[in-house]
């Protein structure tokens, strides 16, 4: 059957979608900061009703509140299970906003500024819409539909696992797929990715004196900021390798099928436009090419997001620093699993004279995972993007949602389509509003191409 008449539609309707997205965008709802989340799900439910789609509020154990709807279709169908979340993350630094400012909304030359107009508001409701059209146009939807949408993904999902366990059932689905993120950089065509890796995120701290210490004293004291900058560097060489004992052990060994993959992308994603768009001249290392897509997408990572000690003000002050904390994250390829990963990172730094370093892990690490591009829901998601887009994407071995994994195993694909610059995590987050629009086009050819695939289950790596 054809799609036009559903494409049209969400045509036909354009100024609805964008004014949703507006609305949406403006309420703010930011997880890290604990503001405005009870009212934006209040607000999602609001506008899931309005569209004739059914939602309900499921109360999390100390966190805000999951907002999720059903839509099932007469006799056998596949169920897919739609994930975004409305949480966002923090606006600052404000003075760096323009347009209005984190929550204007506004729209400048087809382009739409706001905090989540991409991550990932405007996936929320490419799902809504296309359900709606669905209804819209043929009184009924393709496949069954599970609309789920939490609050918490920008700091981890903390209170989901709890939530999924105990909610099994009614997360059970025959695919899962998120539209959050762009399309590949250099590219018209949306990015696949076939997995996850996992982020084990950790504080070190390394403390000394009761307060700071004149550094006159220096030669008598502990220095917390030397301690930290001795131990970061038993844990990365220059050549990027981790040097944590066991680190990669039962690594996922890339098949043929990950080989293609990465042939595939190497020959389409225009490495050049990567570097412009970061403003760097070269990648680390030299790399370029196949080897850089497959770093990217394969190495796992020891990176530092912040170091902070001492005095940094005006001037100088001669002390020696009582404390200096260090964050880090450390992505995860499949078979890695995070607590095993914590576990040695603590064993290293006993191993090289570090075991005073505290070390604090994020609560919320889920572990990664990884499926066959052979899936349904990896067959459906590609025949969807190339008929949309009009070629086919851009397929990832590994780049949605752990959490929701770790309980009901339900083979899952992230994608997204926004356009690359879209500042994802920055100020002026942005979309452009053709891209959106054909988003939702997406969604909606997502959840026709699902309601056609046969059974596959191929080459998974389970969380």
């Amino acid at each position: 059957m054809s799609m036009q008449e559903i494409y049209d539609w969400i045509d036909a309707h354009a100024d609805e979608c964008i004014a949703d997205l507006q609305t949406l965008v403006r309420q703010p709802s930011v997880s890290a900061q604990d503001i405005g989340l009870r009212d934006c799900a209040e607000l999602l439910q609001d506008m899931m009703h309005r569209d004739g789609l059914p939602a309900d509020l499921y109360e999390t154990d100390g966190g805000p509140p999951i907002v999720f709807g059903e839509v099932r279709v007469e006799g056998p169908a596949q169920t897919l299970l739609c994930y975004s979340h409305y949480d966002v993350q923090p606006p600052e630094p404000l003075e760096a906003w323009s347009h209005g400012g984190p929550w204007s909304a506004a729209i400048v030359d087809g382009v739409l500024y706001g905090r989540g107009a991409t991550d990932n508001k405007s996936g929320v409701l490419a799902f809504n819409k296309a359900a709606k059209a669905f209804l819209q146009v043929r009184g009924k939807i393709p496949c069954n539909l599970k609309l789920f949408i939490e609050g918490e993904e920008e700091i981890g999902s903390v209170h989901l696992s709890d939530w999924a366990q105990r909610n099994a059932v009614l997360l059970e689905a025959d695919g899962m797929h998120c539209l959050d993120g762009s399309l590949e950089v250099g590219t018209e065509a949306p990015d696949v990715s076939l997995g996850l890796k996992s982020i084990l995120s950790v504080e070190l701290v390394a403390r000394g004196a009761k307060s700071d210490v004149h550094s006159l004293n220096f030669p008598l004291v502990p220095s917390p900021v030397w301690d930290l900058v001795w131990a970061l560097n038993t844990i990365l060489d220059r050549d990027r390798r981790i040097l944590i004992d066991g680190w990669e052990e039962g690594i996922w060994q890339l098949g043929p099928d990950d080989e293609q993959q990465l042939r595939d992308k190497a020959a389409r994603v225009d490495t050049a436009a990567m570097r412009e768009e970061w403003g760097i001249d070269s990648f680390a290392l030299g790399r370029d090419g196949i080897d850089a897509i497959r770093a990217r997408t394969y190495e796992p990572t020891a990176n530092i997001q912040g170091i902070v000690a001492g005095y940094t003000g005006r001037g100088t002050k001669t002390i020696v620093p009582n404390e200096a904390r260090v964050r880090m994250d450390f992505r995860l390829i499949p078979n890695m699993q995070p607590d095993a990963a914590l576990a040695k990172l603590k064993a290293h730094l006993v191993a090289h004279g570090f075991g005073h370093i505290e070390v604090n892990a994020h609560e919320g690490r889920e572990p990664p995972y990884k499926i066959s591009v052979r899936e349904d829901i990896s067959q459906a998601i590609i025949a969807a993007a190339t008929e949309v887009y009009g070629e086919l994407p851009v397929v990832n071995g590994v780049s949605a949602e752990g959490a929701i994994l770790r309980h009901v195993w339900i083979p899952c694909v992230l994608t997204g389509f926004a356009n690359p610059d879209a500042n994802l995590h920055a100020p002026d987050e942005n979309i452009v509003i053709e891209k959106y629009i054909k988003g939702i086009k997406y969604a909606a050819a997502i959840m026709h191409h699902f309601s056609l695939v046969g059974d596959g289950a191929e080459g998974r790596a389970r969380p």
